[in-house]
């Protein structure tokens, strides 16, 4: 289909006032649909929205990608719909446990895509950073809610880090060392979400 096709198809079918400039645009990167567009898209394409995306990241993503209106995605997880819209536009995911379950099974979300979609990333990184620096003991709990992993899983996790960030320190204060190991704890600290995850999931 040329664009000038898509665009029409978009106009007949959906209602949308898009140009064939525009599908152009979309085609090579330099603009990308709104939700309704992308949804109209898809459905002149005969295809769904998620195979139109790139890997998805946030909760707007992985909901168009599993065709779900904002509407039946909150009923679904058991919120007000404008509660859910607000979460979504935010980035940030306040549900409860109950909540939190059902939507990463109605996105089908592995644990990291979970944390990555429900914008705690962050959270997750300084937690595990105050982990490794003080007693990690004291961080098993917080982390536990923000994830749910194994208790004992977890814990075998985060001494795993604990140990490894402290042998960097202490090869840091080898006067043998080289200069560069100075380095070694900061840059443990900037991957230690990734560390996480390569440990979580063994």
């Amino acid at each position: 289909m040329a664009p000038g096709h898509v665009a029409y198809g978009m106009r007949a079918q959906y209602g949308l006032q898009v140009s064939p400039d525009t599908v152009m645009a979309w085609e090579r990167g330099l603009a990308a649909p709104e939700a309704r567009e992308l949804t109209a898209l898809a459905g002149v394409l005969w295809c769904s929205p998620g195979d139109l995306m790139a890997a998805a990241s946030t909760l707007r993503e992985h909901r168009l990608a599993r065709g779900m209106t904002i509407d039946d995605m909150a009923r679904r997880v058991g919120l007000d719909a404008g509660a859910y819209r607000r979460m979504e536009d935010a980035g940030r995911w306040r549900g409860n446990e109950r909540q939190s379950m059902a939507l990463a099974d109605l996105l089908q979300l592995s644990l990291r895509d979970y944390v990555t979609a429900t914008g705690q990333n962050a959270d997750l990184s300084e937690l595990l950073r105050s982990a490794v620096t003080t007693r990690w003991q004291a961080y098993v709990k917080p982390t536990a809610k923000l994830l749910p992993l194994s208790r004992q899983h977890l814990e075998t996790v985060l001494d795993q880090l604990h140990t490894e960030y402290q042998s960097h320190m202490v090869a840091t204060l080898n006067w043998s060392a080289d200069a560069d190991t100075g380095d070694a704890g900061r840059d443990f600290l900037d991957r230690i979400v990734d560390r996480f995850w390569e440990l979580a999931h063994r």
